[in-house]
């Protein structure tokens, strides 16, 4: 495991060289799409239409900001479930999309999607969502502003803190660290 530092957009060779565990420190720009805006990509796509924004290289953060307290550009930023932006992931990879920020686990056909395009899925804490805000330094709408926190969002962020949790390889963290930690549970030891 490394800690890196990730200024998007990246490159296909940027993210295959990230490996599950590696700690990431992300600094630049980010987007924001949460589950209605997936769909309303889509079907721009669908459409023959352009994306509001250039995916490739890019990563999209699963959130939908609260409103900005008077002296920050947004309120709480934690990650919502990724599982709802599924359907909709493998074709924006297949358009370059690189990394996705988001909670809990993926269907096998991202995976698959990820492994075929060179992408990776990110985890970041969904604790600490005020904490997160806090790295975010300014905050731009794209495209849907009447989705209200599920809009299109450009963020530009400093020293954004993420976890690849699934590598360009497939391997994942939800699969490869509980049987480690039962193994160690079981030893006796402390939890890794």
């Amino acid at each position: 495991m490394k800690n890196l530092s990730i200024s998007p957009p990246m490159t296909e060779e940027q993210a295959r060289a990230l490996r599950a565990g590696d700690n990431v420190s992300i600094t630049g720009t980010i987007y924001t799409g949460r589950d209605t805006a997936h769909r309303r990509m889509i079907d721009l796509l669908a459409a023959g239409k352009d994306l509001p924004f250039d995916i490739e290289g890019q990563i999209i953060y699963y959130v939908g900001p609260s409103p900005a307290p008077p002296d920050r550009p947004c309120g709480s930023a934690g990650p919502t479930t990724s599982g709802r932006m599924d359907p909709f992931a493998p074709e924006l990879m297949r358009l370059g999309l690189r990394g996705m920020i988001g909670k809990g686990k993926r269907s096998a056909g991202v995976v698959e999607a990820m492994r075929e395009h060179g992408a990776v899925y990110f985890g970041a804490v969904g604790g600490a969502a005020a904490l997160i805000a806090g790295c975010v330094e300014s905050v731009e709408t794209v495209a849907w502003p009447e989705l209200g926190p599920e809009a299109v969002f450009r963020f530009q962020v400093r020293r954004f803190p993420a976890i690849v949790v699934i590598d360009s390889q497939g391997t994942s963290l939800y699969e490869t660290e509980p049987p480690r930690y039962r193994t160690k549970l079981a030893q006796g030891d402390e939890a890794p």
